[in-house]
């Protein structure tokens, strides 16, 4: 995330480096957060609106993999595989742990795997009230 500060962030310098807590470590709500901090939201969940990268995050979920078990599993080509994971990687969604000669990637950490933990229950809970 960018130091830069906007008109609109209203935020001394110093608290622009701790993104979305407050001073006792609870989340802020959506109005506190700056627009570039809303920016970056947005464009995770943007990625994360693609079915390949969806599914390549799913598969992860369930441990470290290869870009070529991702890919068998998946049933996608290594080059597509492989373009999807450079983005995630980019938005800190995932991580690659190199061994020996080969990358395996996960979720990045525990907030990412929550939040799509949370949704595949969310969307399996009968919603027959509404």
């Amino acid at each position: 995330m960018s130091m830069r500060r906007h008109k609109e962030d209203s935020r001394a310098p110093d608290e622009t480096a701790t993104p979305a807590t407050s001073t006792d470590g609870v989340a802020l709500g959506a109005s506190e957060l700056s627009q570039n901090e809303v920016a970056i939201l947005a464009e995770t969940f943007r990625l994360l609106g693609d079915p390949s990268r969806l599914r390549i995050m799913l598969c992860c979920l369930q441990g470290p993999m290869s870009v070529g078990d991702i890919a068998e599993r998946l049933e996608l080509s290594l080059s597509l595989v492989s373009h999807h994971l450079r983005l995630l990687r980019g938005a800190r969604l995932v991580k690659g742990v190199r061994q020996a000669k080969q990358i395996f990637y996960e979720v990045a950490d525990q907030h990412v795997s929550d939040v799509l933990t949370d949704m595949v229950t969310h969307i399996g809970e009968d919603h027959s009230d509404d």
